[in-house]
């Protein structure tokens, strides 16, 4: 058992409370199958439209916004934006625009049903309890906030957005920054020293920890190995977490 003594718990998803085979295996296959079309269909949509142009900011994609006044040219600029978004993907990055406009398309596959988050079976039972035992619940990931609270809004075990009292994405800051957490911690309105921070990346809990909050480096199956592991309590399952006053 890790002992701990907190007000408040600032989750990770991917690899901490959830599976990264998910994420990548039904997740982003979505968005790469329905990425064209959708963007046909909404991108007029104005938080479609701001999506797109935080994408084409962060890519130095200049003649985008010239090609969106011309409907001539619309199809041009989608085009653009749809290759950016495929590069990222393929690069894996944490964008804030692509993040954003994956939010937007997961939207129709979780309130469809074709998309069914995957929640550890450790994980349900505690978030209740540590709920009902008066700890705040927090999430931060570099999913946007739209796509956390769709996915937990719609997971194999329900709808789980009832223990969370707030959601953080890269909007606040880069994960592996410590002033991010810093952010976070004053946004919570609980002092750092009495946050715990779960994750599964070492980089983050480096950050977390310079911080002030106490952390936790979930293992679980399937997470890529990694650096520094020894710095850190491990933890395999939440029910190996414990609190103490």
């Amino acid at each position: 058992m890790t002992p701990y003594s907190v007000d408040g718990i600032l989750l990770d998803i991917e690899g901490t409370t959830s599976s990264i085979d998910f994420v990548y295996q039904q997740m982003f296959p979505y968005v790469r199958r329905e990425l064209g079309v959708f963007l046909s269909e909404h991108f007029a949509e104005p938080e479609v439209t701001a999506a797109c142009r935080l994408i084409a900011a962060e890519g130095g994609l200049n003649q985008f916004e010239m090609l969106t006044q011309h409907e001539a040219a619309r199809a041009e600029a989608l085009s653009l934006v749809r290759t950016e978004v495929l590069q990222l993907m393929d690069g894996d990055s944490k964008s804030t625009g692509l993040k954003q406009l994956q939010g937007l398309i997961w939207r129709n596959g979780f309130e469809s049903g074709e998309l069914i988050a995957h929640v550890f079976p450790d994980v349900v039972p505690q978030l209740a309890g540590w709920s009902a035992a008066g700890i705040k619940l927090f999430i931060y990931s570099s999913g946007s906030l739209e796509s956390q609270k769709l996915f937990f809004g719609h997971t194999e075990h329900g709808n789980l957005r009832r223990y969370f009292s707030g959601h953080f994405d890269t909007t606040t800051g880069p994960k592996r920054e410590s002033a991010s957490y810093t952010k976070i911690a004053d946004a919570c309105r609980i002092p750092a020293a009495r946050l715990l921070f779960l994750s599964d990346v070492t980089a983050e809990l480096a950050a977390a920890s310079s911080a002030g909050f106490q952390v936790g480096l979930c293992v679980r199956p399937g997470n890529p190995p990694q650096p520094d592991t020894d710095r850190w309590p491990k933890i395999t399952s939440f029910d190996q977490i414990e609190f103490r006053g």
